[in-house]
């Protein structure tokens, strides 16, 4: 990974402007999911790198624009750029990272490039999604389905089908991996905001409802009440949650049992991305599905 963030801190130091260095040395870059997946696909080259920086870029400012919409304070347990700097700062520096990703991008391979823009313009696609299903309680798990595949799903498939053609592997049965990781990986992260501790979050816990977003559990959980109860979990969203609320919450969520119900689909999403690579033996590729739905919630 370090290779990565050295050619991502080239880029950025032939923008030749401090700020951007400066409000970027604060930012904690995380586990680089999608690029441990393209190598794990193609192996390690410096083609295989650049398109790793390049993906990293494009994620982080997603991220960014992420967490000025959500007017999020923290990001992995540190302030947020756009809480540090303001939003306006915040907003033109995703800008820039997604411009300069898109410049280093046109100098990849056609089909590569087209892979990956098309990918960005799903991903916008699903932040737009998900602004508008924060709206109101949203009870529709297909619209759930459909935006987190959009917003978190996209960019991990388009990264593996990079792998794949980096490596000349079958870049469908890739795709299929990356899709389905994708989606798994999204419901566990909506699963933690609920099971985890503020530590390990790097923020409060049921946050994600408070923000607005009705993830799986919350559906599944919508479905599993009576009629009352039903009102009363409508009447929490979006709310500052008590004590008392947060406790009726966590009952509830244990009472019906749907927070394995959740991790059940998740694995459910993850056996399909072992099943459409079950023929390349891949290893490292079955470890990151393992270590993601075989872990303590």
């Amino acid at each position: 990974m370090q290779e990565i963030d050295k050619i991502i801190q080239s880029y950025l130091l032939e923008l030749s402007y401090e700020p951007i260095l400066t409000m970027l040395s604060q930012t904690n870059t995380g586990k680089k999911l999608r690029s441990k997946l393209l190598l794990s696909i193609a192996g390690e080259s410096q083609g295989a790198y650049i398109l790793c920086a390049i993906i990293e870029l494009i994620h982080l400012a997603s991220l960014l624009h992420d967490d000025i919409i959500d007017e999020s304070e923290l990001r992995r347990g540190a302030r947020s750029i756009n809480a540090e700097f303001g939003a306006k700062n915040a907003l033109m520096l995703g800008d820039i990272l997604y411009s300069k990703a898109f410049y280093e991008l046109s100098k990849q391979e056609p089909k590569i490039a087209q892979i990956l823009s098309n990918a960005v313009c799903k991903l916008a696609i699903g932040e737009l999604m998900d602004v508008n299903l924060s709206k109101e309680f949203n009870p529709n798990k297909e619209a759930y389905l459909t935006m987190i595949y959009h917003k978190t799903a996209v960019l991990i498939e388009a990264s593996a089908r990079c792998g794949a053609i980096l490596a000349g592997l079958n870049e469908e049965a890739f795709a299929k991996y990356g899709k389905n990781l994708g989606l798994a990986f999204q419901i566990v992260d909506d699963i933690l905001d609920i099971t985890s501790d503020e530590a390990t979050l790097g923020k409060p816990t049921l946050s994600d409802f408070k923000e607005g977003k009705t993830t799986l559990a919350y559906i599944d959980l919508y479905e599993n009440l009576h009629k009352n109860d039903k009102d009363i979990l409508k009447n929490l969203f979006k709310k500052d949650l008590n004590t008392e609320e947060r406790l009726w919450l966590k009952q509830k969520f244990k009472e019906k049992n749907i927070i394995e119900q959740s991790i059940k689909k998740a694995k459910e999403y993850g056996n399909l991305s072992l099943k459409a690579i079950e023929n390349d033996k891949n290893e490292k590729l079955e470890a990151i599905i393992k270590a993601l739905i075989d872990r303590d919630f």
